[in-house]
């Protein structure tokens, strides 16, 4: 009996099981290390085994060879996935890290808000009525490109990745284009969730000023007007409120037109598809950029991002029903849309006023140079009234068609566009149409490459019926779908970011065929015998143009491109706009 009794008292005074440790590397350091791509990954996987509302999955591959992942925060478990999600009226939103793996805040922010959203009781409430989806590190392979240099206008931490991938591509300029795999795989992500808020974590570079954190909203004046209007009215100013309360008052991101922001105000950003925030305007999702200040010391830029997130959460939950209302006002409207807009310009005739917390800037001798360099006072700090120019106009437009007709041969093109959600079918059988087409009639092209391609812009077109041979199997993207901004802004070549500009569509930029002049000499003769209104507007032309009438090589040129000789397809923009009859499609 002793013996019993004895090992009844051995095991009531044997110490308890320690409770598990869930602090993160940042949380364990001086505030002034992030997680590694395998201690960020493994945390998440640890989190994933000990609660049922975490879910880890891998999402696609990444240029590094590493797969992207997903992590999957719902009350319950059961709404790990998209359709449960919707089918529950959750909003969801969608957490970016680690785009740029040098600004690495978002990363172990993150870490502690999955943890503390299913651990304490006060967040794990913001879970109500919102599914939380977070890429953990987006730019895998630069964040396995780790150093302690290349960030030299940053405070700290101590190590850190690298802004380009493992192909050295800045992903936050690869949306559209998508050269990366990790852009591929966001894509198919981002349509699967379908995000009502999407939020990307970086940190800025520029001036010096007293903010920890500055933000870029999706610019309002792209925004579908809805949107734009909960969005200015109902969202940020809860967000600006919600930071303040937590002593971290928000400034609008610092870009400037002077030498100094208070010089001549700030400007704000105009994020075109190339860039997160704007692809994801696109789809009627409001997109935010958060840049904490480079000059702060890394610790308080994590507590800043970590408490935005929540701060947005909390904004969330709260507006749910205005958030769903304004999602569902867009879509419902842009189905009857007619005029879209491509390109659009700073209007500098108006200006808000933002009272800036900034600090004096002054000029003194280099050390390098010896020429006046820019310096900001910090025992100069001021709070005054500054000019916030934040308008955007439309300067192109284009009237939607009824449909577009893509050949089958630009399959780069299709893979991007089902990446997108674009609903495609495909002509049962060969057809020739009378459609509208575009001449490319002039474009400039950047003389360095950039993100691996020589951009087109200022593209001028004339649009002009003309009657093409379709294959069976081309592809018709109709306009009435929910990716209908997507379609216009992608396959107009006038718009800023479409797959002309990133140039998709050069080949047809090139001539196959031409002619040899001393052959072509007794054709082209013949041709102004047997067309005397062709010799009457060569002759006119010669009396116009004294060069031009010198110039025998110039005259036998324009004759080959007033002939059916030459190439149709020649500068034609392969893509059809049609709006005719229904077309017979699989």
């Amino acid at each position: 009996m002793l013996p019993l009794v004895l090992s009844a008292l051995l095991l009531a005074s044997s110490p308890a099981t320690p409770p598990a440790d869930w602090s993160t590397p940042f949380e364990r350091s001086s505030g002034n290390t992030t997680a590694t791509y395998a201690q960020c990954i493994a945390y998440y996987q640890r989190l994933d085994k000990a609660y049922k509302e975490i879910t880890v999955r891998e999402v696609g591959e990444t240029d590094s060879g590493r797969p992207l992942h997903e992590v999957v925060i719902s009350t319950g478990g059961g709404k790990a996935d998209p359709a449960t999600a919707r089918r529950q009226g959750h909003r969801v939103v969608l957490i970016q890290n680690g785009i740029h793996p040098g600004e690495p805040e978002g990363i172990d922010a993150s870490m502690m808000l999955a943890r503390d959203l299913v651990q304490k009781p006060a967040l794990r409430q913001l879970l109500r009525n919102t599914t939380v989806v977070l890429i953990p590190i987006y730019n895998v392979g630069g964040a396995l490109n780790r150093n302690s240099t290349t960030r030299v206008n940053q405070n700290g931490p101590e190590s850190y990745g690298f802004r380009g991938n493992a192909r050295n591509l800045d992903l936050n300029r690869d949306y559209v284009k998508q050269d990366s795999r990790n852009a591929r795989a966001f894509a198919e992500l981002f349509q699967r969730w379908q995000p009502d808020v999407f939020l990307d974590n970086h940190t800025s570079n520029g001036a010096d000023y007293q903010y920890t954190m500055t933000l870029i909203p999706t610019q309002k004046d792209k925004l579908h007007p809805v949107l734009s209007q909960y969005l200015t009215a109902q969202l940020l100013p809860a967000l600006y409120q919600g930071m303040d309360q937590k002593q971290w008052p928000l400034t609008p991101y610092v870009d400037f037109l002077g030498r100094t922001p208070d010089a001549r105000g700030l400007v704000g950003f105009l994020e075109t598809p190339r860039y997160s925030t704007g692809y994801a305007a696109l789809f009627n999702t409001i997109g935010f950029v958060t840049e904490t200040h480079m000059l702060k010391a890394f610790a308080p830029r994590v507590w800043a991002t970590y408490d935005f997130m929540t701060v947005l959460l909390q904004a969330i939950q709260t507006q749910d029903a205005a958030l769903a209302q304004a999602r569902t006002a867009a879509a419902q409207q842009m189905t009857a849309q007619q005029e879209f807009p491509l390109a659009w310009k700073l209007d500098t005739t108006r200006a808000e006023t933002f009272t800036f917390r900034g600090y004096l800037g002054h000029l003194k001798p280099s050390e390098v140079s010896g020429q006046p360099r820019l310096y900001y006072n910090q025992q100069e700090p001021y709070t005054k009234p500054i000019p916030f120019y934040n308008s955007f106009r439309a300067t192109t437009t284009v009237r939607r068609p009824a449909a577009y007709l893509i050949p089958q041969a630009w399959g780069e093109v299709v893979e991007r566009l089902r990446r997108a959600g674009v609903q495609l079918q495909r002509l049962r059988q060969d057809t020739t149409l009378t459609a509208e087409f575009y001449h490319i009639d002039d474009y400039k092209t950047s003389s360095r490459p950039y993100e691996g391609h020589y951009l087109h812009s200022q593209v001028q077109v004339t649009a002009q019926p003309q009657t093409v041979h379709f294959l069976r199997g081309d592809y018709v993207a109709q306009l009435n779908q929910p990716a209908a901004r997507y379609l216009v802004e992608m396959l107009e070549p006038q718009a800023t970011d479409s797959f002309f500009a990133w140039g998709f569509f050069d080949s047809i930029l090139q001539q196959k065929e031409h002619f040899s002049d001393y052959v072509f000499e007794d054709l082209a003769a013949e041709l102004l015998r047997q067309q005397p209104e062709l010799r009457q507007r060569l002759e006119k032309l010669k009396k116009e143009n004294a060069e031009f009438a010198s110039n025998g090589q110039a005259q036998l040129e324009w004759v080959y491109r007033n002939s059916p000789h030459y190439e149709a397809a020649y500068l034609r923009y392969p893509i059809a706009r049609w709006q005719g009859r229904a077309l017979l499609v699989d």
